[in-house]
């Protein structure tokens, strides 16, 4: 049951993301800009090498604080899911300097911002509710 409502969530997730985004393209007229799925779309070389940096961080630092909360303090794992909310706004923030600073097209950084928004948000309230 826990993964049939988790997969439930991911998909109207990812689905009003694309609405949002759909939204926000006609409403602010931003060009659709071509990426690939599962590329590094990195706007210079400067965003590319902070961007690596920070998964390594995020990677070694939820490895551990899952580590710690499973072995000695169940009772918190909610806090994985702020401490992954807390990390999400920091990549997507990163990103979207750049796409604002950087980029040739400034205003997929509200685009960005928009698709943070909505996948914090569902981290620290829509998630918390399946796994209890």
């Amino acid at each position: 049951m826990f993964w049939m409502k988790f997969s439930i969530t991911v998909i109207g997730v990812f689905m009003l993301i694309s609405i949002v985004k759909l939204v926000l393209r006609k409403l602010f007229k931003i060009e659709k800009v071509k990426r690939e799925w599962f590329s590094y779309n990195h706007i210079n070389e400067l965003h590319g090498k902070i961007d690596m940096w920070i998964g390594v961080i995020t990677s070694i630092s939820l490895v551990s604080f899952s580590w710690f909360l499973l072995f000695y303090n169940e009772d918190l794992m909610y806090l994985f899911l702020i401490v992954a909310g807390f990390f999400t706004m920091v990549d997507y923030g990163v990103k979207a300097f750049f796409e604002w600073k950087h980029s040739e097209f400034p205003k997929q950084a509200i685009l960005t911002m928009a698709e943070m928004t909505i996948l914090v948000t569902a981290i620290l309230t829509v998630f918390p509710s399946i796994l209890n």
